[in-house]
C-alpha cells in the first residue's frame, strides 16, 4: 500500500475483519461520503480533519484522497498501536478495508507516482484556490481552503521522502502557514481576514472597538523561553507576538487559545453595541467613547466592588496617575471575561470569581507599575506560561473540591447536611477567611480540605488535601417541616396571635365590640405571651437547624444565636409570670391608656414588660415606613451601622437592601391589609364564632355511656377529645384559607390591572375590523423608530400617513406570509389578508381585501336600487362606510389602469380616457345618475368577473388566451357604452374621430391589440388578483381566516399595538441579545419511521395530526402540491416536507429553532425599513429583494445584535454513536445549522487521550456552526472535568454554553417553545425596558414575558392544563410583578440582564437536588442580589405543555418535588426573613405556601374524618346529638357544617375564568367554565391536588426528588392498568381507599341516630375527592372502558404481580422490583423520618380498637380483654397465611401431597372454628364484614412499620413475610380498583361517552377522534381530506 511513499505499515492484518461494517449506521438522508470523518473515536479525534479533507477532494483526485486516508490510518496506528481505545479497533478495521479497496481502484492522474501526484495536486490546489481566491472569496470559504491546504501539506510530508519536496511546494506551504491564522473559522467577526471583508467588519463601531483592544502600546513585552535542545538558529529567548490586550493577558496568565478568541469577539461586540448608542454622527467615528468602557466596567465590576466593600478590603481596580486609563480599563474587563470564560463550573460561584480576579488584577497592576510581588517580594516573571496554566493551577483545584463533595451526595440520596454544595463553597468567599488561601493558592489550605476518607486509588491526582470534613457554610438544608416556620415565623406568629385574640373575644363576649370590655381586653393581651413562646421556638430552631454549620460561622453569628435564645427564653418566662401577678388588677381599654400617662407609677408589671417587649416591633414598624433608610442601613459597611443592624438582621452578603420604593410598598401593603381584613372577618364569623357555643355545651356535657373501653372514664375531661375532633379541621382551614383569599384578591386586582393594560380590547376579528384604520398609526407609534418622540401625538400629513401605512403593510404582509408558510392559512386567505406591496398609484388607502369583502357587491346593489336622482345622496350613502368608499374608488382606478395598460393601440386608449373623463366630469358636475344607467352595472360586474378570471388563469396557448381576453373586453366596452352610459355612442364617435385610422371603420376590430406580457409581471398580477377578490368575495370578512390559531395571532398582535410598550429604538441603537436553548436527547425532527409507526390502535403520528389539524394539512397540500400528486422523483423532497410539517406541530427542537430565527428576520426587515428611502418603502418587498446592499448590511446588523446558541450537550456523542436515533438527532441538528447559518451549537466533547501512559478522559466546551456540508468548529475550551457530574443536568448544560452567547440581554428558551414573526418584531421594544427610566433609577434584572400554550387543542386534559398554565403566566405573574413585587423566574421565555447575571452566578442554580427547580432560583438569586423582575404582556412566546394524564402528573410531581426542596433552601429562608412583612406574605403564598396549603387541604379531610371516627366509635357523637340542649339548637350540625369551608378550594379556578374573560369575553369565559365542569375538570384538579400534596410532603420528610422526564409527544394512546397502578398507587390509591373506609365506617356506625341528609351534606365533597383520587386516571385514559383493552390490562397486571424481582429487573416488569423502588426514599431517610413513618402508621390501629367493641359477638362488653382477643385473632390469621406461604415454597414441588393435606386441614379447621363462633358465640354475617374493615387497616399498619424497620426485619428473617403480606394487599387493592372498570367496560356506551368527554374540544371542531381511537385508518398515508 502506497509503497512509493517511503513509509509503510508496521504490520498488516492477515485477513479482512467482518466487523468493519458495524461502524457505519445506515441512516436515511445521510451522505455516506462524509460519514467516516464524523465517526472517528474520541481518542483519535486529531485524524478527523484529515478524513474530512479526503472526502472533500474525493471528486477532484481520488488518489490523493486515498493518500490522505492512508496517512490518517498510519497516524491512528501511531496514536493507539494496541487499539485499546473505545471503538478504535472497529474503526481501524473499517478504514483498512476501505484503503485496501481504494488502493486497487485509484490511480495517479497528474503524475506517475504518488509523491509527484500529491505535489502537483497541492500546487494546483494552491494556485486555483488560494493565489486566485484570497481576494475574491469570502472568509468562511478561505478558512476551509486553508484548512485543506494545511492537511494536504502534512500528508505530503509523509508521502514524499525528506529532501524530495520541490521548492515551489515549500514556498506555497510557507505562505499557507504564514496566513493560516487570518483565515480560521470564525463565529461572527472574521477579525483578521483579508480580501473580501463582510459588511460587519466595515461597521465603524466594530472598527473602533477592535482598534481599542489592539492598543498594546507601553505594555511589558512577554518573552518565550525555548527548550535547551532547540535548534541553534532559534534564539533561546524571543518576544511573543501580541495582537491585543487579551493576547497580552494570555501570555502572562496562560489562558487557552479558544477562550481568548471567544472573549475577544465577546468584548468587541459588547463595546461596539454599547458605544453605538452614544453616537449621533457616524461620519468621523474612529474611537470609542471613554464613557462606553467606563459603563461596561461599572456594570461588570459592580458585584466585585460590592464584595470588596463587604469584606472591607481595598479594590484592586487601580489606576495610576498618568496611565492610559482606557487601556487599563480594557485590561481589567478582559481579565474578568477570560477568567469567567474558562471557569467552567466555578461560574456558579461568583464571589469565588471575585477572589480570583482580585488577586490576578493585583498581579496585572504589579506587572504594569511595579517590579516586585507585594506578598512574596519576588520579581514578576515575564516568561509566558503554557495555554492551560490558568486552568491547571486555578480552576482545576477548586473544581476538584466540588467534585469530591458531590461524591458524598451519593447521586442525590444523601442528606443535604452531609455535603457542601455550590452555595456552601461560594459562601466561603463571603468571609475574610478566604484570604487565607493566599495567591498562588495553597492547596493545603483550609478550603481544599475535604474528608477524612482517603481518595480512591485511581483518583490520587485530584489535588484535594486529606483532612477533617468541613462543615456547611452559613446554612444547613435539613429535612423538616420546621423550615416553613423558621423561614416565615412572622406570618405564623401573626396568624396564631390573631386566632387567639378572635377566640378569646368570641368565647367571652360573642361580639367584636366585646374587645373593648376591660376583662376581655386584658385576656386578649395574653397573645403577647404566645408571641414570646413562638419567638423562643424560632430561636431554638435557629440553633438546632444551623448546628451543622456552627464550625463555619463567625463568633459574632454564634453569639447572636445564643443571645437571641437567651432573650427569647427570658421573655417566655417573664411575661407569663408578670401577667399572672397582674391579673388581679384589671383595667379597661380607655383607662389603660389614660392611666399610662396620668398614673404610670401604679401600672402593673405586665404592662411595663409589654412596653419594653414591644419596643423592637415599634422600631421595626417605623423603619418599615421608611424604605430608603432601611435600604441604606442594610447596605452600609460602616461598623457602627453594622453593629446596630447586627441584632435585627445579621450581616450577610446577599439579601441586603431589597426594599422597594415607598409607592410600591404602599401598593402591596394595601393589597394585604384588605385581604387580611377579609380573611380574619370570614374566619371570625364563619369558622370561629359558630363553633364557640356548641363547644361550651359539649364541654359541660357529662357522658358515661361509652361504646368502647374508655381509659379515662372516671376523670372529668370536659370531652376534650370531641373538642379537638371538632376544632382541628377548623384550625387547619384557618391557616389554609388565606390561600383561597389570595386567589380571590389576585383575580380581582389582576383583572383590573389587565383591563387598564388594554388586554382583550381586540379579541375578535369583528373588533379588529372596526379598529383596523387606527392599527397602522398605532404600529408606527409603537414599532417604528421616530426621531421626534415628543411630537408623536400631533396630526400627520398625508405623505407621512401614506409612508406609515406602507411601512405597516410591509411588516403585516411578512406576518401574513409567515402564517402561510406555517400552513395556518391557504393561498386565498393569504390574498384576502395581504396589503398591496405598492400603493402609490391609487388615490385611496388600499386596505386588506378581508376588510373590503362584499363591499363592492353591496355598493352595486345600492346603486342599482337607488331611486332618487340626486348624486349627493348616493355618494353620501357610500361614503358613510369608509371601507366601501375606499373599495369603490380603488376598483374604479385599478380597473382603469389595467385596461389602459393592457391596450396597445392609442385609439383604444383614447376611448378608455374619454370614458373616464366623462365619469370624472359627471361626478364633478353632479349629474352622474343622469348620464349613467345604474341598471347596467350588474351585467358589467359579471363580465368583469369573467375578464379578471381569464387574466388570472394559466396561459396554455397564447392565441386562444388572447382571443378570450379580446372577446370579453369587447363585451365590457359594449356594455359600458351601450347599457351603462346614456351617450356612449358619442364617445365612440369622438374616439373614432381622434383615432383617424381606417382600421376602426368596423366596430368589431376595436380592442384587438393587447399587451399579453403585462399579465405575467408580478406587480400587475397582484393588482388583477386584488381587484378580482374585491369584486367577487361575497362572504363576510369575519370568517377570514377560519383557523383559530391564525385568528388568535392576528388579534393579539393588533391588540398589543394599543398596549403600553416602550418606543422602538433604531436597530443600531437597540440592546444586543442572545437566545440560549438547552437540549439533551429530545426529538429534533420526526423521522419517516416515527411518522408512520402505528400504535396498538393502528394510529400513526401523521394520521393523528391530519385529523387534529385537517385545515392545516389541506393548506400544506396546496403549498406543496407535489405531495398530493405523489410523483416518485419528488419523493425524498416530499418526505422531508411532511417531516417538517409534522415536527412543526410537535414539541421539537426544529420548531423552536424556526421560531427563534424569526428574530433575525425581524431585525433584517427593521433595518431595511429604517435605512431605505421613502420610494423603496412604497415600492414594497421587491425593492429589498433586488438590492444586495440592503441584504448584506441588514445581515451584518442582525449578526451584531442577535445570536442563537443551542446547547446540545451530547451532540459530540450523538455524532459518533452507532444508535440510529442518536445518529438521526445528529443529522437533524446538522441540517438545522446548514439551514440557518447564524445558528450556533455548543456541546461537551469527551475525548480519550493518553496522559503519562494512561488513557484519560478529557472534556471540552465546543462551539460549532454549519459549514458547506458539515459542522465547522469555531472554539474549543478545555474543561477541568465532566461539568454535568457536579450539578443538575439542565443548568450545567446552560452554564457550559453561556460563554458562547453575546450581547447585553439573554433570553432563555426551552426546546418545547415556539416563536412568531410578529412577536419577534417587538423584541427591540421589550429590550428597551432595561433602559427605561424608573423611580429610584432601578433597572430590572429579568424581564418576564407571557406565554401562549399551543398544546390546548389536543384533548380535554390538554385544554385544562393549557387554561391553568395560561392563567398562571398571565394574570398570576401580572399580579406577582405589580403590585406584589415577588415575581421570580418560572422558566422561560424570560429575558435576563446578561451582564448582571453572569457576574452573579449565572441564569440558574445547579446544586444537586436542592436546586431541582433550577429556574426559580435564578429569580431568587437575582432578587437577593438587588435586582428585580418585571412582567410584560404585549409580547408572547409559544410554549408546549404535557397533554396526557400521566405526563401531566409527572410534571406536577416534578414541580411539587422542586417546591419541597425550595422549602429547605437557604434562598427561601433569606427571602422569607429579609422581605418586609407584607412582601413576605406575597412570597409565601405564591411559592412554597401554595403547595403547603394544598397539602393542608388534603390533611384537613384526614383530620376531619379521623375525628369523626373517634366520635362515632366512642359513642360520643350519639350521646351529644341525642342530648336535648344540642338537639334543639342544631349547634353541632352547624359545627359539623363549618368544615365545608375547605370546599372553597374550587375558587382556585377563579384566575382562569377572569383571564379568559379579559381576553375572550366573559360570556366565553362562563361557557368555557361550564364546559370544563361538564368534562370533569374538577375531578382532574382534585386529582392533581393529591399529586401536589403527596410529593411535596414526601420530599420534605424523606427526599427522593429527581428530574422526571415527562415526554413531550402526542399522547392519545391507552395507558395500561398496570402503568396507572404503578404511578398512582402510593400517591392516590392508598390514600383514597383509606378515606373510603373512613367514610363507610362513619356512615355505617352513625346511621342509627343521624339523618342521611346531614351525612351527605357533610361528606359530599369527601366522596367526590375519594372518587377523583381512585378513578380519575381511568376516566381520563383513552379507551379506558374498552372491553378488549380491559381484558388485556388485567392479563398484563396479573403477569406483573406474579413476576419475581431481582437485580436488573425493571419495575415495570415485576411487582417486587417496583415495590422495592417505592420504598427507596426510606432507605436513605434519617432516623427522624423513620420514626415519623412509624408514628403515622399507628393511626391504622384505631379501626380495630373501635370496631371490635361494636361487633355482635362482643355482646356490649367494654373490657380491654375484647381488644386483646381481637389481636389474638389477627395474629392467628397472619400465622395461617405464613404457614401457607412457607408450605408453598417448601412443599410445593417435592411434597405436593403433604402441602395439599396441610391446606385441607387448615380449611377444615377454619370451618370448625367459624361454626362454633356462629352457633355458640353469637357471631353474625355483619360481624364478618366489620372484621374485614377492622383487620385490613391493622395489617396495613404492620406492613408500613415493617417497611420503616426494614434493616431490623431483614436481620430477623421476617422480611419475606412482610413482602408476601404486601403482595396480598396489592392484589386486594388492584381488585377493588379493577372491578368498577370491568363492570363499566361491559356497556359499550360508556366507552363512547368517555371518548366524547376526553376529546370534546376535538369534536366541537369537527375532528374524527372516534376514528383515531378505533384505528379505522386508510391505507394511504396521504389524507383524503380536501379543502371545502
Amino acid at each position: 500500500m502506497a509503497s512509493s511513499s517511503g513509509t509503510g505499515l508496521s504490520r498488516t492484518p492477515s485477513k479482512r475483519m467482518t466487523r468493519a461494517q458495524t461502524m457505519l449506521v445506515d441512516i436515511p438522508n445521510e451522505d455516506s461520503t462524509t460519514a467516516d470523518s464524523e465517526l472517528v473515536p474520541s481518542s483519535l479525534a486529531s485524524i478527523a480533519p484529515i478524513l474530512r479533507v479526503a472526502n472533500e477532494i474525493e471528486r477532484d483526485n481520488p488518489r490523493v484522497a486515498y493518500l490522505c486516508r492512508f496517512h490518517a490510518f498510519e497516524k491512528a496506528h501511531q496514536m493507539d498501536p494496541t487499539s485499546s481505545g473505545r471503538g478504535v479497533r472497529q474503526f481501524k478495521t473499517y478504514l483498512l478495508h476501505r484503503l485496501e479497496r481504494e488502493e486497487e481502484e485509484t490511480k495517479p492522474i497528474l503524475a506517475r507516482n504518488d509523491p509527484r501526484e500529491i505535489q502537483m495536486y497541492y500546487q494546483q490546489f494552491y494556485l486555483k484556490n488560494i493565489a486566485d481566491g484570497q481576494y475574491t472569496k469570502k472568509p468562511e470559504e478561505m478558512a476551509k481552503i486553508y484548512q485543506i491546504a494545511s492537511v494536504l501539506y502534512d500528508v505530503l510530508r509523509t508521502v514524499v521522502p525528506i529532501g524530495r519536496v520541490d521548492d515551489e511546494t515549500q514556498r506555497f506551504a510557507k505562505e499557507v502557514e504564514k496566513k493560516k491564522e487570518q483565515f480560521e473559522h470564525y463565529n461572527i467577526l472574521p477579525l483578521y481576514a483579508v480580501g473580501v471583508k463582510p459588511a460587519i467588519m466595515e461597521l465603524p463601531e466594530i472598527k473602533a472597538a477592535l482598534r481599542a483592544i489592539q492598543n498594546v502600546e507601553g505594555l511589558p513585552v512577554p518573552r518565550v523561553h525555548t527548550t535547551p535542545n532547540a535548534p541553534d538558529d532559534i534564539p533561546q529567548e524571543r518576544v511573543k507576538p501580541v495582537n491585543d490586550v487579551l493576547d497580552w493577558l494570555s501570555s502572562h496568565f496562560g489562558f487557552q487559545k479558544g477562550n481568548v478568541a471567544n472573549q475577544r469577539e465577546h468584548l468587541i461586540l459588547l463595546l461596539a453595541n454599547i458605544d453605538v448608542r452614544k453616537k449621533e454622527n457616524f461620519e468621523a467615528y474612529t474611537v470609542l467613547n471613554d464613557d462606553t468602557i467606563r459603563t461596561l466596567l461599572d456594570k461588570i465590576f459592580k458585584n466585585y466592588r460590592s464584595w470588596c466593600n463587604y469584606l472591607r478590603c481595598k479594590s484592586h481596580l487601580r489606576f495610576q496617575q498618568g496611565c492610559n486609563r482606557q487601556q487599563l480599563e480594557l485590561i481589567y474587563i478582559s481579565l474578568y471575561l477570560l477568567i469567567w470564560g474558562e471557569a467552567s463550573n466555578i461560574r456558579f460561584m461568583p464571589e469565588c470569581l471575585c477572589y480570583i480576579f482580585h488577586n490576578m488584577a493585583n498581579e496585572v497592576y504589579g506587572i504594569l507599575f511595579s517590579n516586585a510581588h507585594p506578598v512574596s517580594g519576588d520579581t514578576y516573571q515575564t516568561a509566558a506560561p503554557d495555554d492551560e496554566s490558568f486552568l491547571r493551577n486555578v480552576i482545576t483545584p477548586i473544581y476538584n473540591v466540588l467534585r469530591q463533595e458531590v461524591k458524598r451526595n451519593k447521586g442525590g440520596k444523601a442528606s443535604h447536611s452531609k455535603w457542601r454544595n455550590y452555595d456552601d463553597l461560594n459562601e466561603y468567599f463571603w468571609s475574610g477567611k478566604c484570604f487565607q488561601l493566599k495567591w498562588p493558592m495553597n492547596l493545603k489550605a483550609d478550603f481544599f480540605v475535604h474528608t477524612d476518607e482517603p481518595p480512591p486509588a485511581n483518583d490520587r491526582n485530584n489535588q484535594v488535601a486529606v483532612g477533617k470534613r468541613k462543615p456547611k457554610t452559613n446554612f444547613v438544608e435539613a429535612r423538616t417541616f420546621w423550615h416553613l416556620y423558621r423561614s416565615f415565623d412572622r406570618m405564623w406568629i401573626f396568624f396564631i396571635m390573631a386566632f387567639q385574640a378572635m377566640l378569646i373575644v368570641a368565647w367571652n363576649s360573642g361580639s367584636l365590640l366585646g374587645f373593648f370590655d376591660e376583662d376581655v381586653f386584658r385576656k386578649v393581651l395574653t397573645i403577647f405571651i404566645t408571641a414570646a413562646f413562638l419567638n423562643f421556638l424560632q430561636a431554638t430552631l435557629d440553633i438546632i437547624l444551623s448546628f451543622n454549620a456552627w464550625r463555619s460561622l463567625k463568633f459574632s453569628q454564634i453569639l447572636r444565636y445564643l443571645l437571641k435564645f437567651a432573650v427569647a427564653a427570658f421573655w417566655a418566662v417573664v411575661l407569663p409570670i408578670s401577667y399572672s401577678s397582674s391579673v388581679q388588677n384589671p383595667t379597661g381599654l380607655v383607662r389603660f391608656f389614660s392611666n399610662w400617662i396620668h398614673d404610670w407609677q401604679n401600672e402593673s408589671l405586665y404592662n411595663y414588660c409589654l412596653a419594653i417587649y414591644l419596643i423592637p416591633n415599634i422600631l421595626a414598624a417605623i423603619v418599615f415606613l421608611l424604605p430608603p433608610l432601611r435600604k441604606t442601613m442594610e447596605r452600609s459597611n460602616w461598623r457602627i451601622i453594622t453593629l446596630i443592624m447586627w441584632w435585627a438582621q445579621p450581616k450577610l452578603y446577599v439579601g441586603r437592601g431589597m426594599h422597594e420604593d415607598f409607592f410600591s410598598l404602599m401598593k402591596y401593603t394595601m393589597f394585604w391589609i384588605l385581604l387580611l381584613i377579609s380573611k380574619l372577618a370570614f374566619s371570625y364569623y364563619v369558622e370561629i364564632l359558630p363553633l364557640v357555643e356548641p363547644t361550651k355545651i359539649i364541654m359541660e356535657l357529662h357522658v358515661d355511656n361509652y361504646q368502647w373501653h374508655e381509659f379515662f372514664s372516671e376523670v372529668k375531661t370536659h370531652n376534650i377529645g370531641v373538642v379537638i375532633a371538632i376544632w382541628s379541621p377548623i384550625v387547619l382551614v384557618y391557616f389554609m384559607d388565606a390561600q383561597i383569599w389570595y386567589a380571590i384578591f389576585s383575580t380581582l386586582f389582576g383583572g383590573i390591572r389587565g383591563a387598564f393594560s388594554h388586554l382583550g380590547e381586540i379579541r375578535t376579528l369583528g373588533m379588529l375590523r372596526s379598529r383596523f384604520e387606527s392599527v397602522p398609526r398605532a404600529f408606527c407609534r409603537r414599532l417604528v423608530p421616530s426621531p421626534n418622540h415628543h411630537n408623536r401625538k400631533r396630526p400627520l400629513d398625508e405623505a407621512t400617513e401614506r409612508k406609515n401605512i406602507a411601512s405597516f403593510s410591509l411588516v403585516w404582509n411578512k406576518f401574513i406570509l409567515s402564517m402561510r408558510m406555517e400552513d395556518l392559512i391557504n393561498n386565498r386567505e393569504r390574498d384576502l389578508l395581504l396589503v398591496p406591496s405598492s400603493s402609490s398609484d391609487v388615490s385611496v388607502v388600499q386596505w386588506p381585501p378581508f376588510l373590503l369583502a362584499s363591499k363592492i357587491p353591496i355598493a352595486l346593489d345600492m346603486a342599482k336600487d337607488f331611486k332618487k336622482k340626486d348624486d349627493a345622496d348616493l355618494f353620501k350613502k357610500i361614503a358613510a362606510d369608509d371601507y366601501m368608499h375606499s373599495a369603490v374608488i380603488e376598483c374604479y382606478e385599478t380597473l382603469r389602469d389595467i385596461i389602459y395598460n393592457l391596450l396597445e393601440d392609442e385609439a383604444d386608449r383614447i376611448i378608455v380616457r374619454e370614458i373616464c373623463y366623462e365619469v370624472d366630469l359627471s361626478i364633478q358636475q353632479g349629474r352622474f345618475l343622469t348620464d349613467f344607467r345604474m341598471s347596467g352595472l350588474p351585467p358589467l360586474s359579471n363580465r368583469l368577473d369573467k375578464f379578471l378570471g381569464i387574466l388570472l388563469s394559466d396561459i396554455e396557448d397564447d392565441d386562444t388566451f388572447k382571443s378570450q381576453i379580446i372577446n370579453v373586453l369587447q363585451d365590457i366596452m359594449e356594455i359600458i357604452t351601450q347599457d351603462v352610459m346614456v351617450n356612449g355612442s358619442e364617445i365612440i364617435g369622438r374616439a373614432h374621430h381622434h383615432g383617424g385610422s381606417a382600421q376602426y371603420d368596423r366596430k368589431e376590430q376595436r380592442f384587438e391589440k393587447i399587451n399579453i406580457s403585462l399579465i405575467q409581471q408580478k406587480m400587475w398580477r397582484e393588482k388583477i388578483n386584488r381587484l378580482y377578490l374585491l369584486l367577487t368575495v361575497k362572504e363576510s370578512a369575519i370568517n377570514v381566516p377560519p383557523n383559530l390559531e391564525a385568528r388568535r395571532r392576528i388579534t393579539f398582535f393588533a391588540n398589543s399595538l394599543f398596549m403600553n410598550m416602550p418606543s422602538a429604538p433604531k436597530v443600531r441603537d437597540m440592546l444586543s441579545f442572545s437566545v440560549l436553548t438547552p437540549y439533551y436527547k429530545e426529538d429534533v425532527l420526526y423521522s419517516d419511521e416515527e411518522l408512520h409507526k402505528e400504535n396498538e390502535d393502528g394510529i400513526s403520528i401523521l394520521f393523528y395530526l391530519q385529523r387534529i389539524y385537517p385545515d392545516e394539512w389541506n393548506h400544506f397540500l396546496e403549498r406543496v402540491p407535489s405531495v398530493a400528486k405523489k410523483k416518485e422523483n419528488d419523493e425524498p423532497q416530499n418526505n422531508e416536507e411532511i417531516r417538517k410539517w409534522v415536527s412543526y406541530r410537535g414539541q421539537t427542537l426544529s420548531r423552536t429553532v424556526r421560531g427563534m430565527m424569526y428574530y433575525r428576520q425581524a431585525l433584517e426587515l427593521q433595518y431595511c425599513l429604517e435605512f431605505s428611502e421613502d420610494s423603496a418603502i412604497l415600492g414594497g418587498f421587491q425593492v429589498f429583494e433586488d438590492e444586495p446592499r440592503y441584504i448584506e448590511q441588514a445581515q451584518a446588523l442582525a449578526n451584531m445584535k442577535f445570536t442563537y446558541v443551542v446547547s446540545c450537550q451530547i451532540y459530540g456523542a450523538q455524532k459518533k454513536s452507532s444508535d440510529p436515533r442518536d445518529r438521526s438527532c445528529y443529522l437533524n441538528i446538522l441540517n438545522l445549522m446548514l439551514t440557518y447559518p447564524s445558528l450556533r451549537v455548543a456541546y461537551i466533547d469527551e475525548r480519550e487521550e493518553t496522559v503519562n501512559g494512561r488513557s484519560q478522559k478529557l472534556y471540552y466546551s465546543v462551539l460549532v456552526k454549519g459549514g458547506e456540508k458539515l459542522d465547522e468548529e469555531i472554539y474549543r475550551i478545555k474543561l477541568p472535568g465532566p461539568p454535568t457530574e457536579i450539578g443538575e443536568g439542565k443548568p450545567e448544560n446552560q452554564n457550559h454554553a453561556i460563554i458562547f452567547t453575546r450581547g447585553e440581554a439573554l433570553q432563555t428558551i426551552d426546546m418545547n417553545q415556539d416563536n412568531y414573526f410578529e412577536e419577534a418584531y417587538k423584541m427591540r421594544n421589550v429590550l428597551e425596558e432595561f433602559l427605561k427610566s424608573r423611580r429610584k433609577g432601578r433597572e430590572p434584572s429579568i424581564l418576564g414575558l407571557r406565554e401562549h400554550i399551543f398544546t390546548g387543542s389536543v384533548s380535554s386534559l390538554a385544554w385544562f392544563m393549557s387554561n391553568q398554565e395560561t392563567s398562571f403566566v398571565t394574570i398570576g405573574q401580572r399580579i406577582l410583578a405589580n403590585p406584589l413585587r415577588v415575581r421570580f423566574h418560572y422558566g422561560h421565555p424570560d429575558i435576563f440582564d446578561r451582564i448582571f447575571h453572569v457576574t452573579r452566578g449565572g441564569i440558574s442554580k445547579a446544586s444537586k437536588i436542592i436546586n431541582l427547580s433550577e429556574d426559580i432560583f435564578a429569580g431568587f438569586n437575582s432578587t437577593l442580589r438587588g435586582g428585580y423582575v418585571t412582567h410584560h404582556e404585549y409580547i408572547q412566546v409559544g410554549k408546549g405543555r404535557d397533554v396526557g394524564m400521566n405526563q401531566i402528573s409527572a410534571f406536577e410531581a416534578k414541580v411539587a418535588n422542586g417546591n419541597g426542596e425550595q422549602t429547605l433552601s437557604r434562598d427561601v429562608y433569606r427571602l422569607g426573613r429579609r422581605f418586609d412583612f407584607y412582601r413576605m406574605l406575597s412570597f409565601y403564598f405564591t411559592t412554597v405556601g401554595f403547595y403547603f396549603s394544598s397539602m393542608v387541604t388534603a390533611l384537613t379531610v384526614y383530620v376531619f374524618l379521623y375525628g369523626r371516627l373517634y366520635m362515632v366509635m366512642s359513642g360520643l357523637e350519639e350521646e351529644i346529638l341525642e342530648n336535648a340542649t344540642i338537639h334543639q339548637s342544631k349547634a353541632l350540625e352547624e359545627a359539623l357544617a363549618t368544615q365545608s369551608v375547605f370546599q372553597l378550594g374550587l375558587l382556585l379556578v377563579l384566575p382562569m375564568v377572569m383571564e379568559i374573560g379579559l381576553e375572550k369575553g366573559f360570556r366565553t369565559a362562563l361557557g368555557d367554565f361550564i364546559i370544563m365542569q361538564l368534562q370533569l375538570a374538577s375531578v382532574f384538579f382534585t386529582f392533581q391536588l393529591g399529586t401536589k400534596a403527596h410529593y411535596f410532603g414526601r420530599t420534605i420528610l424523606h427526599g427522593g426528588s429527581k428530574y422526571r422526564a415527562t415526554g413531550r409527544g402526542f399522547v392519545v394512546f391507552h395507558a395500561k392498568f398496570g402503568d396507572n397502578y404503578r404511578l398512582y398507587s402510593r400517591s392516590h390509591f392508598v390514600k383514597g381507599l383509606e378515606l373510603l373506609i373512613l367514610l363507610v365506617l362513619y356512615e355505617v356506625y352513625g346511621s342509627s341516630y343521624r339523618s342521611s341528609s346531614l351525612y351527605m351534606f357533610i361528606t359530599v365533597s369527601m366522596w367526590f375527592l375519594v372518587g377523583s383520587w381512585l378513578f380519575a386516571p381511568f376516566v381520563f385514559n383513552p379507551s379506558g372502558f374498552d372491553w378488549q383493552k380491559t381484558v388485556d390490562d388485567w392479563t398484563d397486571w396479573k403477569r406483573w404481580m406474579g413476576n419475581r424481582g431481582g437485580i436488573g429487573i425493571q419495575p415495570n416488569k415485576s411487582w417486587e422490583s417496583w415495590w422495592d423502588e417505592e420504598q427507596e426514599h426510606l432507605k436513605f431517610t434519617n432516623i427522624r423520618g423513620r420514626l415519623l413513618e412509624i408514628i403515622l402508621a399507628f393511626r391504622f390501629f384505631v379501626y380495630q380498637y373501635g370496631i371490635v367493641y361494636h361487633l355482635d359477638i362482643a355482646h356490649h362488653i367494654k373490657n380491654i380483654s375484647v381488644y386483646g382477643l381481637s389481636w389474638l385473632v389477627m395474629l392467628t390469621a397472619l400465622l395461617v397465611l405464613k404457614m401457607v406461604s412457607m408450605g408453598r415454597r417448601r412443599f410445593g414441588t417435592d411434597f405436593q401431597l403433604m402441602f395439599r393435606i396441610l391446606k385441607a386441614l387448615l380449611f377444615l379447621g377454619f370451618l370448625s372454628v367459624m361454626t362454633v363462633l356462629f352457633v355458640v358465640a353469637g357471631l353474625t354475617i355483619s360481624d364478618l364484614f366489620a372484621a374485614i374493615l377492622a383487620f385490613l387497616p391493622t395489617g396495613w399498619a404492620i406492613l408500613l412499620i415493617g417497611q420503616a424497620l426494614r434493616p431490623v426485619l431483614k436481620s430477623l428473617k421476617f422480611w419475606d413475610s412482610i413482602k408476601e403480606l404486601a403482595r396480598a394487599y396489592e392484589y386486594i387493592m388492584g381488585l377493588i380498583l379493577f372491578m368498577p372498570i370491568a363492570i363499566l367496560s361491559w356497556f359499550p356506551f360508556v366507552s363512547e361517552f368517555q371518548t366524547r368527554l376526553l376529546f370534546n374540544q376535538a369534536f366541537s371542531r369537527g375532528l374524527q377522534i372516534s376514528m383515531i381511537l378505533a384505528g379505522r385508518k386508510e391505507k394511504d398515508n396521504i389524507s383524503p381530506i380536501k379543502y371545502a
